[in-house]
């Protein structure tokens, strides 16, 4: 029925929820991370899905994001976390979003938005501990002197971003995890304790660093079945998570070419045998990387196959000369499992010369989804 799909198990997405949640633990709360819709997989049906599951927060990163799930039912509390432009404000507020507020500026600024339209608003503020994105390096008392001067809002959280948490040959984790506690513990000392502390997204959930948790964390990546790969020691994995997206699309046409025929633009690959090429309905419109020109792969009739010649806006083509039952109408896989073979976004990330959430979020919406169960 389509050019090109992808198939999405909500309940594999709900099994790894669970499982994130047995490694966090009692008293810490795992918020899905459904920005991006949802890393491509659909936000507000991730979402909604994950509300029955418990979750009592989602995180976006944009006021856009957020009013998108309330308008589709989702009551859960929603963390914006990407920051909000002027604009945003009323948008935030009559949605009930709880903000994420990165400066000192913005955090007076939202005040006295709040005392304008009469409400207490809550937020989060969050410290930069070394990312250098994001987030207020003020003081703590300075911080401090903020919190209390912002009487139309109330602080319920404290958050922090790692920005090497996959690394363990680098220090910068636990200098960011020592900076972020002693900020709170400056804060606390003066009687400013909110109730959530929040550092740590999927890698650090994943390999188990509990001194990293906080009472809250933030899994993106790991809720849609992927651990990015470690640099150096890394401790074991601490949690099973399984891919919930397949992408598959249609064989068009197949050629049969004699030695020296080439193929696509640039003719950046020419046949050394006589081949079958399958023209396949997925080109870098929807997300198929153009880096993995003449070195990507793809699955065919249960086999790992090359892709050969240049990612097109809207074809690629495979060697399926190993395939003779393959034939035009037929499903290939670009992400995802056929029979035994498996070929999935972390192995097309790593032969685009990309990351895995680059080939997940890079998914286009010319592609149908399709949810499974």
């Amino acid at each position: 029925m389509y050019r090109t799909w992808v198939e999405i198990s909500l309940s594999q997405i709900a099994a790894n929820y669970r499982a994130l949640c047995e490694v966090a633990g009692p008293g810490v709360a795992v918020v899905p991370v459904v920005k991006a819709d949802a890393y491509r997989h659909g936000a507000l049906p991730v979402a909604t899905r994950l509300q029955a599951e418990g979750a009592a927060w989602m995180a976006v990163s944009n006021s856009a994001e957020g009013v998108q799930l309330r308008l589709g039912g989702v009551s859960a509390g929603i963390l914006v976390m990407g920051d909000f432009a002027p604009f945003e404000r009323e948008s935030l507020a009559a949605a009930n979003l709880t903000p994420v507020i990165h400066s000192l500026t913005r955090l007076r600024e939202y005040d006295a938005f709040a005392r304008g339209r009469g409400a207490v608003l809550p937020y989060h503020l969050k410290i930069d501990t070394g990312m250098g994105r994001l987030g207020t390096r003020a003081s703590a008392s300075a911080i401090l002197e903020a919190i209390h001067g912002a009487s139309s809002l109330r602080l319920e959280g404290l958050m922090t971003h790692f920005a090497s948490p996959s690394d363990f040959t680098s220090a910068q984790t636990a200098g960011q995890v020592a900076a972020f506690e002693a900020v709170c513990g400056a804060l606390a000392a003066e009687g400013v304790r909110p109730p959530l502390l929040h550092l740590s997204s999927s890698a650090p959930v994943a390999f188990g660093l509990r001194h990293a948790f906080g009472s809250m964390v933030r899994p993106g990546l790991a809720l849609y079945g992927y651990v990015s790969p470690p640099v150096g020691p890394a401790p074991p994995v601490a949690v099973e998570v399984k891919p919930a997206l397949a992408w598959r699309a249609c064989v068009l046409e197949i050629k049969e070419l004699a030695p020296g025929d080439p193929i696509g633009y640039g003719a950046r690959w020419r046949a050394s045998r006589p081949s079958r090429i399958a023209v396949v309905a997925a080109g870098y419109a929807d997300g198929v990387p153009h880096s993995l020109s003449n070195r990507g792969h793809a699955l065919a009739a249960g086999r790992l196959v090359p892709l050969v010649g240049a990612v097109s806006m809207d074809l690629l083509t495979l060697d399926v000369t190993s395939c003779p039952e393959l034939c035009p109408g037929a499903a290939v896989t670009l992400i995802g499992q056929d029979g035994d073979a498996r070929y999935d976004a972390e192995d097309m990330a790593r032969e685009a010369g990309i990351i895995s959430y680059a080939v997940l979020c890079g998914i286009g919406h010319r592609v149908a989804r399709v949810y499974v169960d």
